[in-house]
């Protein structure tokens, strides 16, 4: 399949993508992570292995939508929303079952 990465084609095929990622131990993170066998890998870690790119030249998503094509599990952040933070009285409320509304 051809996949276009920081404006570069590249014919990928899933089996090429496990063959160059065999034997990478998976860097720690927790952003965005590819799931290659049963290792999860980061985004750009993959994207730097298959492309041999420096990882400022691509987006994270980029290579989500390449892999996700090939195939590939692919987990990405969740969207969090801000803590609303609690005045004492509705802290109180919402541990009783009944939140206030203020």
């Amino acid at each position: 399949m051809r996949c276009v990465i920081a404006r570069f084609p590249f014919e990928l095929t899933k089996s090429s993508v496990l063959d160059s990622m065999k034997g990478i131990k998976p860097e720690p993170g927790t952003g965005e992570t590819v799931i290659i066998g049963r290792r999860h890998y980061p985004v750009k870690q993959v994207g730097q292995v298959i492309t041999r790119q420096d990882r400022r030249d691509f987006s994270a998503g980029e290579v989500l939508r390449a892999m996700t094509q090939l195939g590939f599990t692919c987990r990405t952040l969740p969207k969090t929303t801000p803590a609303r933070i609690l005045n004492s009285l509705q802290h109180a409320s919402a541990m009783l079952g009944t939140p206030v509304s203020v």
